[in-house]
């Protein structure tokens, strides 16, 4: 043990300041428009079809403490505020990632992540590692396991993507920024879990082991691990497809188990009469059933200043989505560019499409006037729900940027009869770096 831990022990009073400690932060502020458009009909869980405007801001402050060379601290305090267009529903695809779409969430500030990060090293060769808000060493063994403990958001370390995975400096969808299909836990897009990463030259694989909530979208996390409870297991490999390109190819798995509803007996109970009205999910739940899913995600380099990325998604359709969106098949692809091309380094712009789709049972559980995570527009002519996105962020320096996107939704909610829909955005982005809190501190 003493040669494999290559000092990595040692205490936190030989290491310099400026690396036991982290603090930086960052403000985001979204504010998106829609015209009205053509609606026959319109349910409790529609987007409005009335002229909308909302905006919303969060704000967040990361910090982080090496006990040692191996052992660290992290806690990120946040505060998510203001709304989105229709408070989050109406749209498989929603339109702004930064909103929470349970309108009992406030602006109160909450601690969204604390972990402890511990590295355990399997080789003595080093490779210089990012400093950064979910980890704080500056070198890294390159053969390594990494375990974690606490309170994290999964989208953090499952199907990232360079590329189409930031709502703040990129795409803004949930299911242009995620894969749709990955019904992730999430409790205000957060939960507790254990995770362990082993990390290769060139691959890495990861498993974890996370709190479900006790309902569909609910706010209370179940802690009866045998009744309810999340598996995310993901292979990477850190390699391009291209000669002399860089790139990387991801495949998840998820199953979670929980108690959920059945959109085939939802269905059936209404139409047999034994439920009144329409159908209705809630009153069809069970413990330990389980929904489960694939997820396949590709970036690539095309030049120099051009980058690839394609997802794709599956989960079963029987049981209702239950903590991220109602989608059950995905498909995106998109591209960035780097300002570099034009001589403005910071800069990026993008485009991307995506189309969502969901089961048959989901299907005919929306035709019948049921409502779901997100969705019910008390009918439902269906087609699948095709988005294009496209952004522009400007650089202003000095960590702040302004960022225009423009999404065209057509099928909204996989709604033949409603939209198609144009959502112009804007995008005011401040980070804060340690070194501006130093200079504040002194």
């Amino acid at each position: 043990m003493a040669v494999l831990s290559l000092g990595l022990a040692a205490s936190a009073a030989e290491m310099p300041l400026a690396e036991r400690f982290w603090i930086s932060g960052q403000i985001n502020s979204i504010t998106q428009f829609h015209a009205a458009f053509r609606s026959p009909y319109a349910g409790e869980n529609s987007l409005r079809a009335s002229p909308e405007l909302a905006t919303s801001r969060v704000m967040t402050v990361f910090t982080g403490f090496r006990v040692t060379k191996s052992t660290e601290l992290l806690l990120d305090l946040e505060s998510a505020g203001g709304t989105g267009i229709s408070s989050g529903v109406g749209l498989a695809g929603y339109t702004n990632l930064d909103v929470m779409r349970n309108p009992a969430l406030g602006s109160k500030p909450y601690a969204a992540r604390y972990m402890v990060r511990q590295i355990v090293p399997l080789s003595r060769e080093i490779k210089e590692g990012t400093a950064g808000p979910l980890g704080l060493a500056p070198t890294l063994p390159v053969r390594r396991l990494e375990l974690r403990f606490g309170k994290l958001s999964t989208p953090d370390f499952f199907d990232v993507n360079s590329v189409g995975s930031d709502s703040h400096l990129q795409f803004m969808n949930w299911t242009v920024d995620n894969n749709g299909a990955y019904d992730y836990a999430a409790n205000q897009g957060y939960t507790y879990g254990a995770l362990v990463e082993y990390y290769d030259r060139n691959w890495a694989v990861r498993f974890m082991e996370a709190t479900m909530p006790t309902v569909a979208n609910g706010l209370d996390l179940d802690w009866d691990l045998a009744k309810a409870r999340a598996e995310n297991l993901e292979w990477e490999l850190n390699r391009g497809l291209l000669p002399n390109r860089d790139g990387a190819i991801r495949v998840l798995m998820f199953a979670n188990h929980a108690m959920m509803g059945s959109y085939r007996r939802a269905i059936d109970n209404f139409l047999s009469g034994r439920v009144p009205d329409r159908p209705d999910i809630a009153a069809t739940r069970q413990e330990t059933r389980v929904k489960y899913g694939f997820g396949w995600n590709l970036e690539q380099q095309l030049t120099a200043h051009c980058r690839l990325f394609v997802r794709a998604g599956w989960n079963e359709g029987r049981y209702e989505s239950f903590a991220y969106t109602e989608v059950n098949q995905t498909a995106a692809a998109g591209v960035q560019w780097s300002g570099a091309a034009w001589k403005r380094r910071a800069d990026k712009v993008g485009a991307a499409a995506v189309g969502n789709a969901i089961s048959g049972d989901h299907r005919r559980y929306l035709e019948l006037g049921g409502s779901g995570l997100v969705l019910g527009d008390g009918g439902l002519n269906y087609g699948r729900e095709q988005i294009v996105e496209a952004y522009y962020n400007w650089s202003l320096g000095r960590g702040m940027s302004l960022g225009f996107d423009l999404q065209r939704i057509v099928n909204p909610g996989y709604n033949r009869d409603r939209g198609p829909i144009l959502v112009p955005s804007l995008r005011a982005h401040i980070d804060i770096d340690r070194s501006t809190f130093a200079r504040r501190a002194q």
